[in-house]
């Protein structure tokens, strides 16, 4: 452990020429962890571990960052990171196999403690000379080593630059973080403007914690959002920039991060073509994912890129059908969005591949040819393009009424998909020997027909089947149609809108249970059928032994009783004397 500092407080001087006053007196900067509702029993043991045995090693080693700052306002963590004075080829020889060095920016050690993943990172210092730094002032090289007191001065903001160390039961508090958590204040420190020129990732970082933890900035990191620093984000990794963007999606809070894009022009940074304002379809996308995300399932990001860039894709699409076939279009559209969006950030080529069939899948769902029912349905990406043709539909009324009211286009998917999405739902309900009647039957414009109707509120849908009623009775395909729709949760709802994520699994749901019915009941069938013979079989007859034990060769060889069971003896006895 490091020598404890007499002086009360110091002035570190930053790289900037400014300083920031710190509290260097561990008394005076330490607090009870328990009084703070802090217990290293509610900790995985996996952070307990690896801090452990730096310790053991002669090391200093903290939690610090998100986990800290998360236990402190109640939240569940979501990960822990430790920092410690070792350096990475240190903690290399500490963890031996274990322990992995990455990075090429700032060096950090994934350190693999069970299952779970410790990120451990060295104490930064301050960086000396023009090679860390570029003309802009932004950090380029970030391996300069150093102990607490500069780490402190190095991170970002002040809520993240709490140091707890379980195994003493102590949290300390260099820059009253703990106060501005107290008073859900974002505060970056040091020199606002030079710590933003640093690393202006930092803006969205700020963004999404004030999205997350419902904080307020203060006046100093108000007045850093704009125009001059948005365009440092120009000089950061592509790569990094994609990184940064998963992690405002995929979050839990993009209903409240949404606005904040907007209002702050960051989408202006992060976009090639910029959206003028939240379209529904994309509104409706983020509340869903925010409702798989806290309910502990899994989201694709990609599947919100294919939503921002949607609008983008169209207008392109209707640009250049004029000049071409429309398959030549929709390639020629998608492939230029996508270019033009890896200037800014650089998605995986999965997730382009991804994004770009749920675009092209969009028309082949709407207008499916019969003999191509199938393949679509085999397809990899068919679930994400269907769950993006549903949201279509369940946005579309909503497309309508704006464009009356505000007599604006809204947006550019102004199409109806004639109800295609709730036919692809009812397809996917089918056996194998229903979907062959419904694919030798199938002709697109009476599917539509039949379908569009769910787009509608549900007394329309019943005015639709009155008025069928009153020409004849319901054909059986049509009576089938109806009763799995009802069964599916797509018709008779107390309202027009609905989750279609929920409305999705709830399909499956009811298919796998449809199912399990039907076998459960045939097995209750056979059993109560079983039982009510055995009632009437005479009390002589339930144990009855056979009569013989023959087979019918041995009967056809002639064999009896008493010839088969000499033979068996004569068989053994040979054996037992080859033994």
């Amino acid at each position: 452990m490091t020598k404890k500092s007499t002086a009360k407080k110091t002035k570190i001087r930053q790289n900037s020429d400014q300083s920031l006053s710190v509290i260097t007196d561990r008394k005076q900067a330490c607090h009870d962890a328990k009084n703070l509702g802090l217990h290293k029993g509610y900790l995985p043991s996996s952070i307990k571990e690896v801090i452990l045995t730096l310790n053991q090693a002669g090391f200093e080693a903290y939690i610090v960052g998100g986990g800290v700052r998360d236990a402190l306002l109640g939240l569940e963590p979501k990960d822990f990171d430790a920092v410690t004075n070792a350096t990475p080829t240190q903690i290399k020889a500490v963890f031996g196999k274990r322990c992995r060095i990455i990075g090429k920016r700032f060096l950090l050690c994934h350190v693999y403690s069970g299952r779970d993943l410790i990120e451990v990172a060295t104490f930064r210092g301050q960086p000396t000379g023009n090679n860390h730094t570029n003309n802009d002032g932004m950090i380029v090289r970030d391996n300069v080593w150093g102990d607490i007191l500069t780490d402190v001065v190095r991170r970002d903001f002040s809520i993240n630059a709490l140091y707890y160390q379980p195994l003493e039961g102590v949290l300390y508090d260099f820059c009253n973080g703990l106060n501005d958590l107290h008073n859900r204040t974002l505060r970056l420190l040091g020199d606002t403007k030079i710590r933003i020129e640093e690393d202006p990732v930092r803006l969205l970082r700020a963004l999404r914690f004030k999205a997350k933890l419902n904080f307020k900035f203060d006046k100093s990191l108000e007045k850093q959002f704009c125009t001059d620093h948005w365009a440092l984000l120009s000089q950061v990794s592509p790569h990094r920039l994609y990184d940064e963007t998963i992690k405002l999606f995929s979050g839990g809070y993009l209903m409240n991060l949404l606005p904040l894009l907007y209002d702050y022009k960051a989408f202006d940074a992060l976009l090639f073509y910029p959206p003028n304002m939240m379209t529904p379809l994309v509104e409706q996308v983020a509340l869903n994912t925010d409702k798989r995300i806290q309910s502990g399932k899994t989201t694709n990001p990609a599947f919100f890129y294919a939503t921002l860039l949607w609008e983008n894709y169209l207008f392109l699409l209707n640009k250049h059908r004029k000049k071409m076939s429309f398959n030549e279009a929709q390639i020629f559209a998608s492939n230029l969005v996508l270019d033009r969006q890896r200037q800014r950030t650089a998605m995986p080529k999965f997730a382009e591949n991804f994004i770009k069939d749920i675009w092209l899948m969009q028309s082949k769902l709407v207008e499916p040819r019969k003999k191509n029912l199938l393949k679509i349905l085999e397809n990899q990406n068919f679930r994400a393009g269907f769950d993006f043709l549903l949201l279509r539909e369940q946005v579309f009324a909503k497309n309508q009424t704006l464009l009356h009211l505000m007599n604006q286009t809204i947006t550019l998917d102004n199409e109806s998909t004639h109800g295609m999405g709730h036919w692809w739902a009812w397809f996917q309900t089918l056996n194998p020997k229903q979907r062959e009647q419904a694919i030798h039957e199938f002709d697109s414009q009476t599917a539509k027909q039949r379908f569009a109707n769910l787009l509608t509120t549900n007394d329309s849908f019943e005015a639709t089947d009155n008025k069928k009623s009153k020409k004849g009775k319901l054909t059986e395909q049509q009576q089938r149609e109806r009763e799995q729709l009802q069964q599916l949760s797509l018709v008779n709802q107390p309202t027009k809108t609905y989750d279609y994520f929920a409305n999705i699994e709830k399909m499956l749901e009811v298919s796998n249970s449809q199912h399990q019915e039907k076998r459960n009941t045939k097995a209750c069938v056979n059993k109560q059928h079983i039982a009510s013979l055995v009632q009437d079989i005479p009390a002589e007859r339930k144990h009855r032994k056979p009569s013989s034990t023959l087979s019918l060769l041995d009967k056809k060889r002639g064999f009896t009783e008493s010839n088969k069971t000499t033979q068996t003896k004569n068989k053994r006895s040979v054996k037992i004397k080859q033994d």
